[in-house]
């Protein structure tokens, strides 16, 4: 692909950038010697930069979110239109593309009910957090407000969402948090807690969650909040029988069930939701990222009917309702978005690519991890993957953050953009991820594993 000359100024655009643009997760001081990226068209799984360089995206936008891939003419016409017919009005009324994706969307959930707009997947969990408060003052006088979030997971940028995420330097500095909130343990097999049954793993660390809830007292506690594999903590699967204890539990003490799909949702792991993978029936699921691929802001806030009455209270007069409005909940690009990014998945039948492709990304891993003694650990479903880098594979010693910044480093030199755990736990920020967009085909993770095989191969031979 080449750039007509007229289209833009490489050079100005970059100088603009270092000097007018804040960017997200950046040390600015490495732009007086080293030019920021400006990223200026993608095309199915490719982008190139101002410079005219390419590189294979094995992380879809880096933040696991265009999930169909780029240049998708037919989403963007699909916007264009709505805006010129009818851009925006406030969700206190109603729009045709969101009550059209609204029932399109809940087929793909079994029990689930209704659908809350807003823009964000951090204003998505916020929502559901107030409807938990609400429903507490609403129903249990207040008491039932707690919120139990786990070790490892991330669930948002806002002040209230990192005092529900479970990464130490994600929050590092941003305190004080929002009260309420408590930590139960993480379910990382790999990184087993001392003392844990590790041959029912998967129960036993379910069960830590029930030990919280007695020590909170299960009469305080009115949700957690969950994600079905966790993305940017190290994408860890739950183990087997972690999630069917887990149900269990809420059940038993009244306590609502909140899975963030977030990463997770639209296909990324080979079914619509991830949770779907488990049998499990929660009673609040939050999506943003996927759910439009990233041409339109949109997330969704989706509930049982259960829920949506227990904020629906006519007897409590004036206060009986959820008294929340997101202001771009109310833009129609994002559900118009949406449904042509449905359209896609279904006509194109990614899922089952997803399923077949993710089957061979993981054998490619796999053997990747026989080939190099760095790899401790290798996860995932579907196209969603990741590993662990370790000093030994005996004492599961992780490697320094330094060796995850020069693989990824390395892999963008050779055209392939890859993620990591990026300062987000003290010792533990040592994982590689991917999450190729659901079109990946097989010369796609071909060459992706071979630049992760290039990358550790100079990593071992530079130490």
């Amino acid at each position: 692909m080449t750039f007509q000359a007229n289209e833009f100024d490489a050079k100005e655009v970059v100088n603009n950038d270092r000097d007018y643009v804040w960017h997200h997760l950046a040390q600015h001081e490495n732009f007086k010697t080293n030019d920021p990226m400006v990223i200026v068209k993608g095309e199915g799984m490719r982008v190139w930069d101002a410079k005219g360089n390419e590189y294979l995206d094995a992380v879809s936008g880096a933040v696991w979110t265009v999930n169909v891939g780029y240049g998708r003419t037919e989403i963007a016409e699909a916007v264009k239109d709505q805006l010129v017919t009818m851009n925006y009005f406030a969700q206190t009324a109603g729009n045709v593309p969101a009550a059209e994706y609204a029932e399109k969307l809940l087929e793909k959930m079994p029990c689930m009910s209704r659908v809350y707009y807003s823009n964000s997947g951090s204003e998505a969990n916020e929502k559901a957090f107030k409807m938990v408060r609400q429903i507490a003052e609403l129903k249990y006088g207040g008491k039932k407000s707690k919120i139990l979030y786990r070790e490892r997971d991330y669930h948002g940028t806002t002040i209230t969402c990192l005092s529900a995420t479970g990464q130490f330097e994600r929050r590092n500095q941003y305190g004080p948090f929002t009260p309420g909130f408590v930590e139960v343990p993480h379910c990382c097999e790999y990184r087993a807690q001392e003392g844990a049954d590790l041959e029912n793993y998967g129960v036993w660390a379910a069960n830590q969650i029930e030990k919280v809830i007695l020590e909170e007292g299960a009469d305080t506690v009115g949700a957690i909040c969950l994600e079905p594999i966790t993305a940017g903590g190290g994408v860890i699967e739950p183990p087997q029988g972690y999630w069917e204890r887990v149900q269990e539990i809420c059940q038993q003490y009244d306590v609502l069930l909140h899975i963030d799909e977030v990463v997770c949702g639209l296909g990324r792991t080979g079914k619509w939701f991830g949770y779907q993978h488990y049998g499990i029936q929660p009673d609040i699921v939050t999506m943003a990222k996927g759910v439009a691929s990233g041409y339109a802001a949109i997330s969704c806030t989706v509930t049982t009917e259960a829920v949506f009455e227990l904020l629906n209270d006519a007897e409590a007069g004036r206060m009986g309702y959820f008294r929340d409005i997101s202001t771009f909940g109310g833009c129609t690009a994002g559900p118009a978005a949406a449904l042509a990014n449905m359209a896609i998945i279904e006509r194109e039948n990614l899922l089952d690519n997803v399923n077949e492709q993710g089957e061979y990304l993981r054998g490619r891993l796999n053997q990747l991890m026989e080939k190099h003694s760095l790899i401790g650990s290798v996860r995932g479903k579907g196209l969603f993957a990741g590993f662990e880098l370790v000093k030994d594979r005996q004492t599961k010693e992780p490697v320094d953050e330094s060796v995850s910044l020069a693989i990824a480093a390395h892999c963008m030199t050779n055209g392939v953009i890859i993620g990591r755990t990026n300062r987000s736990f003290k010792t533990l920020n040592n994982c590689i991820c991917l999450s190729p967009a659901l079109i990946a085909r097989r010369e796609d993770i071909d060459r992706i594993v071979d630049a992760l095989d290039d990358a550790l191969e100079s990593v071992t031979s530079d130490s």
